[in-house]
């Protein structure tokens, strides 16, 4: 059981929440949702201990085992199996216990170990680095090998495979590919502790919380079912507070009359204070509102020829490794189109071979006459200009616009006030993924491609996003984890896997399906028991032929790594300094630009070395398949 008492914090000038009051019970799945900075991510830190509330406490009954995320992952050579492993920490204490335990204790200890399903632990582990999206083949690869994304994916693994009583998950599905969300809710959805998860997946919350903790100003509210049954219980709940708030008016707006017109009569006084003091007891009703400071349309696009683009017999790769092969197909006006696939598969790819950022290896791609691509992909917002605002950057975009008019396209993705002229290298990255939704919005783009716009998007702008989408008249290509989006904008999907592109005959429900049985069908479990020994020296033979032929794009990938690890620490110490508002003071001018050379340099350095770190692994996985 988890008790908040009385619980107010405050961080720095800002009240977070204060006096809370909430109780949730053993095996209670509960979603916390609520605007960026409101303290759902410090709520998490004060249950872990890491802060100390302002005022009340958090109580958990007994030491329960409490499992998070790690955000750091450590460059280690152990296996990404092992790794995963290290997260039974009851397991490890009782192998180590083993090495050196006598006759009787090691009975004790395999009986011990039997009853932590001990033995299973390498197959339980296996089938659920297989359900984040490694391959059998990876289980074995150092932790040290593999690139940011999929090191989060295996300290969520290692979180998962604690024992834990409380399991406290912060945007778990950030890192992960559809198929791996899809998997990860029917895991949550067996997980028998208490679950707090913070997720701005609405389809992910609604298949997996049991409850909604909504923070929202100032307040924490419990609420019973789904985010679904969530958002009508709080729509009814502001109905009503709205109509409490316009009765409560009318009333004071009587009694102030009373008041007004009276209080000066020296027979009518004495009632006139009576009223003055009635309104003075009235506690007040706040207005009901519900924050959205998104709304935007996309603008109506120019017309063009029918097809906007077909591709004939197309293949598109790196260098001369091909990734996808023999694409034929055509985009027409008000096609909506949403990309199925495994990570790696090729879906990224196949967008930047549309969006023309790769050139084809071999086939013909023909643009129809009047085609304007709209482009979104997360590497861009790299290529905003970190000293320039807002403000800046749409009218040097769309030198068009007047101010006014760039003012109130910015204010429909929140940016309002000092907030349009304030430079961007502090914003964070959803206001960094706004920004540039709202420059690309007024390219008037007929062909939109989406390569997961929902990354650092809170539920408000994805919300915003979806509506606006949904009346956007234009053509769409969309790649996203997000099945809410997919199913509102998309009406029909292909499905990227094995190298092709083809269209997928069913929706997501039967793609959830589809990946079921192949999961079935693909048990990790049944791979890791125990085999014969001629089976295993011919895959330990096997294996050590796979490593040899890929450890020179492995060892050049690890190189790339090494040099990139001073580059992003250099990178976090500028934007640090950045944030800081003195430093855009007249009188630090020299010393803002200094930094500003220094980030552009940075960022070029590791351009180039990201580039070549995503064609090697390509590369790797197109060789890792084929071997």
């Amino acid at each position: 059981m988890i008790k908040l008492i009385n619980l107010s914090l405050q961080r720095g000038a800002k009240r977070l929440f204060e006096n809370a009051n909430v109780t949730i019970h053993p095996g209670w799945r509960v979603g916390l949702t609520g605007a960026n900075g409101t303290g759902k991510s410090s709520l998490f830190a004060l249950i872990m201990d890491q802060i100390h509330a302002d005022e009340g406490e958090v109580e958990l009954p007994g030491n329960p085992v409490i499992a998070w995320v790690s955000q750091e992952t450590p460059d280690s050579e152990r296996s990404a199996l092992e790794f995963a492993l290290d997260g039974d920490a009851e397991l490890r204490e009782v192998e180590a216990a083993m090495t050196n335990a006598s006759d009787t204790q090691l009975a004790n200890l395999h009986a011990r170990m039997d009853a932590i399903d001990g033995y299973t632990a390498p197959s339980r582990a296996a089938r659920l680095l297989h359900g984040l999206g490694f391959r059998q083949d990876q289980l074995d690869q150092p932790v040290s090998t593999f690139s940011g994304g999929w090191r989060m994916r295996l300290n969520l693994a290692q979180a998962l495979m604690c024992r834990s009583d409380i399991l406290l998950l912060d945007e778990p599905t950030n890192h992960l590919d559809l198929e791996s969300v899809i998997w990860l809710e029917q895991w949550l959805k067996r997980y028998t502790g208490t679950l707090l998860l913070i997720s701005h997946d609405r389809e992910f919350l609604d298949g997996v919380a049991q409850h909604i903790m909504h923070i929202e100003h100032g307040r924490i509210d419990l609420y019973t079912g789904n985010y679904t049954a969530f958002e009508r219980q709080r729509a009814e709940k502001l109905a009503q507070q709205q109509a409490m708030y316009e009765a409560q008016q009318k009333e004071i707006a009587h009694l102030q009359r009373f008041v007004d017109r009276f209080r000066a009569k020296a027979t009518k006084a004495r009632q006139a204070q009576s009223r003055v003091k009635a309104l003075e007891r009235m506690e007040k009703i706040s207005a009901a509102h519900v924050d959205a400071p998104f709304h935007f349309d996309f603008l109506v696009p120019e017309k063009s020829s029918d097809p906007l683009m077909a591709l004939e017999q197309v293949a598109a790769g790196y260098g001369d490794i091909s990734i996808l092969a023999d694409i034929t197909t055509s985009l027409r006006p008000g096609m909506r189109l949403g990309l199925l696939g495994n990570n790696g598969a090729g879906k990224s790819t196949f967008i930047k071979l549309l969006a023309g950022k790769l050139e084809p290896l071999s086939g013909n791609i023909t643009c129809g006459k009047g085609l304007k691509i709209g482009y979104f992909a997360q590497h861009q917002l790299e290529q905003l200009i970190p000293e320039q605002s807002a403000l800046d950057h749409m009218l040097n975009s769309h030198g068009h616009l007047s101010e006014q008019q760039a003012r109130d396209a910015l204010g429909g993705f929140g940016f309002r006030g000092d907030r349009v002229t304030e430079p961007v290298a502090p914003f964070s990255g959803g206001e960094k993924s706004r920004l540039a939704l709202a420059l690309m919005i007024q390219r008037k783009p007929n062909l939109l491609l989406l390569d997961e716009p929902t990354n650092h998007l809170d539920l408000e702008m994805r919300h915003a996003l979806s509506v606006a989408l949904q009346g956007y008249e234009g053509a769409l290509v969309l790649v996203s984890h997000d099945r809410h989006l997919l199913r509102i904008c998309c009406d029909e999907f292909l499905l990227v896997k094995g190298g092709s592109v083809h269209h997928y005959d069913g929706d997501l429900d039967d793609y959830r399906n589809l990946l079921a049985e192949e999961d079935e069908s693909e048990n990790p479990a049944d791979q890791t028991a125990p085999k014969a020994k001629p089976d295993r020296k011919q895959q330990r033979r096997l294996d050590a032929e796979r490593r040899k032929r890929l450890q020179p794009l492995t060892s050049k990938i690890k190189k790339i790594e090494h040099a990139m690890q001073p580059l992003e620490k250099e990178k976090q110490r500028i934007e640090n300094q950045l944030a800081d508002a003195a430093l855009y003071n007249t009188e630090n001018r020299e010393a803002l630009k200094a930094l500003l050379q220094q980030q552009g340099e940075n960022r070029r350095k590791l351009e180039v070395l990201e580039m070549q770190w995503l064609a090697l692994n390509e590369e790797l996985e197109a060789l890792s398949q084929s071997c």
